[in-house]
């Protein structure tokens, strides 16, 4: 196993249906890790679409994995490729949608709680842990009275695909950060932008 290796999982909905969603934000951030590595998704036995490379000559080793399962049970293909890799979940970043963040902004945490995110509920459930790493990508709150599952499940507005490559290239170069220098040196740069 290689010593500088991290699983990033982008968390989201199968199907060309949901690509667009808020909820897939997680993937669409993969898309560009991806892209930065020029590497492609291949389906993996764990139940995912994964891609390996390097963000960097010498840089960390990144696993992007999309799990192919809606995101409420994203649990099992996250347990299952954690045991592939033969990794702890200390070397599990986590980049996901936060209705709780503005939109266009970016947070980076250790651990915690699911924040009522099913996504999360159910790697924690899966891997007995919350003690992983989260790359929280803002899509803000509902307007109005709007339910929250609905929000999610829309595609952003035209006015947010507007500075969206922004808000994918921050999480993306978050989770690079992360995976060369630390989380602390990562959320010196983002929290205190």
């Amino acid at each position: 196993m290689d010593a500088n290796l991290w699983l990033v999982v982008g968390l989201g909905n199968p199907g060309p249906g949901y690509a667009g969603n808020r909820h897939n934000v997680g993937q669409m951030v993969l898309a560009e890790l991806a892209d930065r590595m020029a590497a492609n998704f291949k389906s993996h036995r764990t139940n995912s679409a994964v891609a390996e490379g390097r963000s960097f000559p010498g840089g960390p080793k990144l696993v992007l994995a999309k799990p192919n399962t809606f995101m409420n049970v994203s649990g099992g293909p996250v347990a299952a490729l954690l045991r592939f890799y033969s990794l702890e979940p200390s070397r599990l970043i986590v980049v996901h949608d936060d209705l709780d963040i503005p939109y266009d902004t970016v947070k980076l945490k250790l651990g915690g709680g699911h924040g009522g995110h099913n996504g999360l509920r159910d790697i924690i459930a899966a891997t007995g842990t919350n003690d992983f790493i989260r790359v929280r990508v803002g899509i803000g709150r509902p307007p109005g009275r709007q339910p929250s599952a609905d929000f999610v499940l829309k595609d952003f507005s035209s006015t947010e695909r507007a500075t969206l490559p922004n808000l994918l290239a921050d999480a993306a170069d978050a989770v690079e950060l992360i995976a060369a220098d630390g989380l602390v040196a990562a959320q010196l740069k983002f929290h205190t932008a």
